[in-house]
């Protein structure tokens, strides 16, 4: 299993969107999710950003398959909820991926904000474990300006997608193809950017 990549998320929808890019870019053999894993933990996301919380999970996933392990911790950020909810963002209302009820919470919350403050943004850190005696570890980010929409819009997609609006384009990110979300999105963004360094490290681990 030596060009295997663990995809370190239960969450099925992100598990295809990051396969989707991650194979577009040829980072690795095969990505395996951790259902191939019985008893991989549940790793809490306590950190207080982003990278953090990728690391976190990251690191767990890597240590429990001794296999490279990939992560990431994603979220929206609404100006005017002060950057809210942030990397609470899957938690928002209070359960755990309850896509609809966060939505609706942050739609209630800005209901009376002018439409011009509705600025937000997605963010994303993808995080690299290299398991081992001396695990080696990577994070980079990735972002994508918009605004949100007062009323959900769309059936692509998972969590914010169907009220964020990117900057310069039409429609949602729940409106848009697959393809056209991934070209743009903040996830996009981060997992290309953590490609060439996936790569780079499979490659320098066979050459050890």
């Amino acid at each position: 299993m030596a060009d295997v990549v663990v995809l370190a998320s239960r969450n099925a929808a992100k598990r295809r969107e990051l396969a989707r890019i991650l194979d577009a870019a040829a980072a690795a053999e095969r990505l395996a999710g951790l259902d191939e894993f019985p008893g991989a933990p549940e790793v809490p996301e306590t950190g207080a950003t982003f990278e953090e919380n990728a690391l976190l999970k990251a690191r767990a996933i890597a240590d429990f398959t001794h296999l490279p392990a990939v992560s990431d911790d994603s979220g929206i950020c609404v100006d005017a909820l002060n950057g809210m909810p942030g990397v609470l963002s899957a938690r928002w209302a209070g359960g755990h991926g309850d896509d609809r009820a966060n939505l609706e919470l942050v739609l209630a919350q800005v209901a009376d904000v002018p439409d011009a403050r509705l600025g937000a943004r997605f963010v994303c850190a993808a995080a690299l474990v290299m398991p081992g005696s001396a695990p080696r570890e990577w994070v980079v980010t990735g972002q994508v300006e918009g605004r949100l929409v007062r009323k959900p819009r769309g059936t692509g997609g998972f969590g914010y997608d169907p009220i964020f609006l990117p900057d310069g384009f039409e429609q949602t990110t729940a409106e848009m193809t697959a393809e056209a979300k991934d070209a743009i999105s903040h996830r996009g963004r981060a997992f290309r950017a953590l490609a060439p360094l996936i790569t780079a490290a499979l490659t320098s681990r066979e050459d050890t």
